[in-house]
């Protein structure tokens, strides 16, 4: 292993989009225990400097694996589509429309009820999505095409956190 080994290189899984969670969260153990800076306490700090950096290295990369999001954007990224979210923003005409149209239903919202109906809806859609990325990436290796769906699903993620937010207002 070298720290600049990709996430996948690193928990030693294939570069793919379907990960098996389970197998991550142990490996991610292991990875810690390998690498945990009190098991080279007796060779000194310099020893214990390098753990560490692999410490944050296997962590850092244990946050993108785990997350599908972050995961499809890294895979992008490997892949010559980074995601660009701060300068690519364009979305698909009829995206832009549900957007609009859900906002339009939050501001309606008055109440646990409402909030939940339009929640389960985002989460539909963002089930949907993550499903697609999936096909994209793994299937037919549509990087550009991923990438538009993983701003999709960040717009969507923003969206869910504004129903929590609205929701949260209410149990104060």
């Amino acid at each position: 292993m070298q720290l600049n080994d990709t996430d996948f290189q690193l928990f030693d899984v294939p570069a793919t989009f379907a990960q098996d969670r389970a197998w991550l969260d142990a490996r991610w153990k292991e990875l810690q225990r390998e690498a945990h800076p009190d098991r080279f306490a007796a060779q000194g700090a310099a020893a214990q400097r390098v753990a560490m950096q692999w410490s944050v290295r296997i962590n850092e990369a244990y946050q993108r694996l785990k997350d599908p999001i972050k995961r499809a954007s890294y895979l992008c990224a490997l892949n010559g589509s980074p995601i660009d979210a701060e300068n690519n923003t364009a979305m698909p005409a009829d995206f832009l429309m549900q957007q609009m149209e859900w906002r339009e239903e939050l501001d309606e919202v008055h109440d646990e009820a409402g909030a939940d109906k339009l929640r389960d809806e985002v989460d539909a859609n963002r089930a949907r999505a993550l499903s697609s990325l999936d096909r994209l990436i793994d299937e037919k290796a549509d990087y550009p095409g991923a990438a538009r769906q993983v701003r999709a699903l960040m717009f969507i993620e923003r969206f869910a956190e504004d129903i929590d937010a609205r929701s949260a207002q209410w149990g104060q």
